[in-house]
């Protein structure tokens, strides 16, 4: 006698999600293709577009998850509550955002940055909404006094990116001493 069919639970989108993030976190977006994405999710490729309309509102939606993953990484490998001073606060925040623990995001990163730099919309929408959010989490952390948080917080973000990109090509040093220079004027 044949066993009976086992049944199968839907996958949710948010489940999908999670697991296609988790496959591009460990293989980079080269392989974001749809036949690799719903393997990694479980499906197939056209239940991901049944549920999320075509390839680049999948791309969209995934990049999208990925960076409310990287804020929550962010946020819980950061101190809890606003730094102390703008050198401080620089120091943590490069700290972290160098840390062996955000690196799969680092280099994700820079995969969106040169699909959005080839021109492609929906790597540039998804990297503005990801620069917007990073702003907003480095203006929380700067202290409650400083007098201009939305500036401090954007000239944060362009140091701290600039670093990144220099420590990825092995200029580490570079970065380093710019960093040690913030705040010479102050």
């Amino acid at each position: 006698m044949a066993s009976p069919p086992i049944a199968r639970t839907p996958l949710d989108r948010e489940t999908m999600l999670q697991a296609m993030a988790d496959h591009v976190l460990q293989h980079g977006l080269s392989d974001a293709s749809l036949r690799p994405l719903a393997k990694a999710a479980g499906t197939s490729d056209r239940m991901l577009i049944y549920h999320f309309g075509n390839k680049e509102g999948l791309i969209a939606a995934l990049l999208g998850h990925l960076a409310e993953a990287y804020s929550d990484a962010l946020d819980n490998a950061l101190p809890t509550g606003r730094g102390a001073s703008r050198a401080q606060c620089l120091t943590s925040i490069t700290a972290v955002m160098r840390s062996e623990q955000l690196s799969p995001y680092l280099a994700l990163w820079w995969q969106i940055v040169a699909q959005a730099a080839r021109g492609d919309d929906v790597y540039r929408a998804s990297a503005r909404t990801i620069m917007l959010k990073l702003v907003g989490w480095v203006q929380d952390y700067l202290p409650l006094d400083d007098p201009d948080p939305a500036g401090a917080a954007r000239q944060f973000l362009a140091m701290i990116e600039g670093a990144q990109m220099l420590d990825c090509v092995g200029c580490e040093d570079i970065a380093d001493v710019a960093l040690a220079h913030a705040f010479t004027a102050d």
